[in-house]
């Protein structure tokens, strides 16, 4: 019999190579191929295999009936609002974060209040001895919820214990990398494995109508660990972020099939788990810096939901040959893009300065709606001049100078009139939308010359007062 070649398989975007090597090709990562067995994959020969006729499946048109998929609330409002309104029948979500975040936390939390309920919900545990898990579970006060716990890895042993009785409305799998199935020869968390182990789950789901939660690993990049090709497969991709030494924690929805993606859900965390937080922007405002240069407060969007958080500045003289420019929670791209603006545009001299710039909260920004808010605090920390403390900022700066006009101004003033703000610095023309101000005044900007000339004179006036 022919001796079976080895198969090596990067352990990052799964491509397979016939020999070992120190860079994938596929993806340019170094160290991550692994050597896998295929000898169960290739034990028959292609010739020798039975060949399967295959079934007759019905074919539909676009005409047919529409039938809303039905969900199944949490009972976390936090939780649904990034699920887009609950779970949904034989949905599969993938939910990653970095160790110790709070994923099991959460995830403990939802299943004991659907159990609560009067619904079945199963906590498979592949990391944690049953005895772990009840623990958090006391200590979160939910040890008398009525959730089906295990601790297991084996795949065929979860689905045939799943499919006796009643079948469940939601199980959580933690993690998918603990899992194995007997279909592939390789050891649990590799890529085969991972692939294997979450098809043969998503398949019960389906077939079963459960809500399936796949708990995913993260890489030292932040990247879910494994292939690719599991996101693709499931339903929504939710990541769950925030820094250990802050208590708040932002659960993002990246993919959801059901709902809008880049929506967020705002937790605390506290010693009885993780708190629901209706009002992210009264919490991220509530410890900033009033009357400071180099502060600057923004109306941003995030999913469906304004929020408000504050942009910190800080530009001091350098001692190096090359400035130092760091930011924390927004893009350091967009940060260099506003930064040469102001040096060529506005006559602002930055390449003597370290540039400092950070999202307070432990948030992260990704629309470019916070330009503005990041030049006001740049210019306001320059010129030692602090912006008024019931101000908020927003607007997209194009590469001229110019200001333009962002989508959802109406919801972001109400939300910061809500808060108590009086007065918004926005672009001239709102796009295709009502300004609806919510009673705040406004002051509409054309350019960036005339923020930065409007800053540099309050400097100027605190200087000879």
């Amino acid at each position: 019999m022919a001796r079976t070649a080895p198969s090596f398989v990067c352990q990052n975007c799964g491509a397979a190579y016939t020999k070992w090597q120190g860079k994938c090709e596929s993806c340019s990562e170094w160290n991550t191929l692994s050597e896998e067995d295929s000898a169960a994959a290739t034990a028959v020969p292609a010739n020798l295999r039975p060949k399967r006729k295959g079934r007759l499946f019905t074919l539909e048109n676009f005409t047919g009936a529409i039938q809303d998929a039905p969900r199944l609330p949490s009972g976390m409002a936090e939780l649904d609002r990034v699920t887009g309104g609950g779970f949904v029948r034989g949905s599969v979500l993938l939910m990653a974060g970095d160790p110790g975040i709070g994923k099991s936390t959460l995830l403990t939390q939802a299943t004991s209040l659907l159990a609560r309920a009067g619904h079945r919900a199963v906590y498979i545990s592949g990391e944690e001895a049953t005895g772990q898990v009840r623990l958090r579970a006391e200590r979160l006060g939910l040890a008398d919820a009525a959730v089906q716990l295990a601790a297991e890895t084996s795949v065929e042993d979860i689905i045939a214990t799943l499919s006796e009785g009643k079948p469940p409305r939601l199980v959580v799998i933690d993690s998918i990398q603990t899992m194995w199935t007997d279909t592939v020869e390789s050891a649990p968390g590799t890529v085969t494995q991972v692939r294997a182990s979450a098809q043969a789950l998503i398949r019960f789901a389906k077939r079963s109508g459960a809500a399936l939660i796949l708990v995913g690993h993260v890489t030292k990049d932040g990247q879910i660990a494994g292939p690719r090709v599991v996101e693709h497969m499931v339903d929504a991709v939710l990541s769950f972020e925030g820094e250990g030494s802050q208590q708040f924690r932002i659960l993002r929805a990246v993919k959801n099939r059901f709902g809008p993606t880049d929506e967020i859900g705002v937790f605390e965390m506290t010693g009885l788990g993780l708190r629901e937080v209706s009002n992210p922007s009264e919490l991220f405002l509530s410890e900033r810096d009033l009357g400071s240069p180099g502060t600057a407060v923004f109306a941003g969007i995030e999913g469906t939901r304004p929020v408000l958080v504050e942009l910190q500045a800080l530009v001091a003289p350098t001692s190096l040959g090359t400035p130092r420019r760091a930011v924390v929670g927004w893009d350091p791209s967009r940060l260099s893009m506003v930064l040469a603006v102001l040096e060529a545009h506005c006559g602002v001299k930055l390449s003597g300065h370290d540039v400092y710039l950070n999202v307070a909260g432990g948030l992260r920004i990704h629309e470019p709606a916070a330009d503005l808010a990041a030049a006001a605090a740049l210019v306001s920390s320059l010129s030692n001049a602090a912006l008024p403390v019931d101000g908020v900022y927003f607007g997209e700066i194009s590469l001229s100078g110019a200001i333009r006009p962002v989508a959802q101004t109406s919801a972001r003033l109400k939300e910061a009139a809500k808060l108590g703000f009086a007065r918004a610095v926005v672009p001239e023309r709102p796009r295709g939308e009502s300004s609806g101000d919510g009673g705040l005044s406004l002051t509409g900007i054309g350019s960036l010359t005339s923020l930065v000339a409007e800053i540099a004179m309050r400097g100027k006036a605190r200087k000879q007062a």
